[in-house]
């Protein structure tokens, strides 16, 4: 039951990739920085803390899609199949899909942290001892490579929680045309979508009264100052999140509250009083407007469900 690795090693979490974004991010006229490196272990509980936040709706309202409507999401799909979920972190909403019993062949998590795959994966075969349990650690964005015994077998894809969201219309395209790769023959994939809503219900989410949020987005250059010798003055800077209309997406920045040259990775950045570096975009969707990216990617959209309030969205892909 441990992870078989994808392949080795995973560029995403090695130190000389951080490191050289790093660089390259913050000496572009415009600062950014990848939010795929917001996960580390801090990160990653931080997080935990925002999805129980009563501000982020974004889980709750995908729960109670799953709970309500998991009869019509596994209908047809699950038996004598596979389950592969794509950066499956917990797997705490997929035990709502496990826990309807289907006739799995097996479940196969998908994710970069090999502890976080450790613990889901001890928690399922104890919750489910019936189940063939197969993690992979691996980048899924690059098309992760599934076991040999099951790479031809039927399979259904899960994506959820909105993490399409955080990637351009053109990079949600080539990762759904990758997912679809991986899914062949035959597969299907239900991934979640936040759709686009009221800004007084969407803001609050990304920017929320007790600040964890902020301190999560902090996180990213603590992150900086432990691994990479930064001295950033975690206070000389301030979290904030707006909507860009033109864009459709929430974009996350960190803002300088003064002017200030700080060093990190043997570099030396400068910094103008109100100059932001970008950390992460969270794109909100239209139903048909997801479709349409769907079928660019080359699946036939399929059923759609979403909560009483129009919040969220699941999305089936044929």
């Amino acid at each position: 039951m441990r992870p078989v690795a994808a392949r080795a090693p995973l560029a995403l979490e090695s130190e000389d990739d951080f490191r050289a974004s790093v660089i390259e991010g913050l000496s572009r006229r415009h600062k950014a920085l990848p939010s795929r490196f917001f996960y580390d272990a801090r990160g990653s509980a931080l997080f935990e803390e925002i999805t129980a936040l009563p501000e982020y709706y974004l889980t709750r309202a995908e729960t109670a899609i799953l709970e309500e409507k998991v009869e019509e999401l596994i209908d047809g799909h699950f038996d004598a199949s596979v389950l592969v979920e794509f950066g499956s972190g917990s797997s705490r909403k997929t035990e709502i899909l496990l826990g309807r019993r289907p006739a799995l062949v097996a479940y196969v998590p998908i994710d970069i942290s090999q502890s976080a795959l450790e613990a889901a994966a001890s928690r399922l075969k104890a919750r489910f001892p019936e189940l063939d349990v197969r993690p992979v650690v691996g980048d899924f964005l690059r098309g992760a490579a599934l076991p040999a015994d099951l790479a031809r077998r039927r399979k259904i894809g899960f994506f959820p929680g909105s993490t399409i969201g955080n990637f351009t219309t053109a990079e949600s395209i080539a990762l759904l045309r990758t997912m679809r790769v991986m899914l062949a023959p035959n597969g299907v994939l239900l991934i979640g979508a936040d759709l686009k809503k009221d800004l007084g219900r969407l803001l609050p989410a990304y920017d929320d009264a007790a600040g964890v949020t902020a301190a999560f987005n902090l996180n990213l250059l603590a992150r900086v100052n432990r691994e990479l010798q930064g001295a950033f003055k975690l206070d000389a800077l301030r979290h904030e999140a707006i909507y860009n209309a033109a864009e459709g997406r929430v974009e996350m920045r960190l803002v300088s509250r003064e002017d200030q040259i700080v060093s990190a990775a043997d570099r030396r950045f400068r910094f103008r009083r109100g100059e932001a570096i970008h950390t992460e975009n969270s794109y909100k969707y239209g139903v048909e407007q997801f479709r349409d990216i769907a079928r660019l990617a080359g699946w036939t959209p399929g059923r759609v469900w979403t909560d009483p309030e129009n919040l969220f969205s699941v999305h089936e892909l044929l």
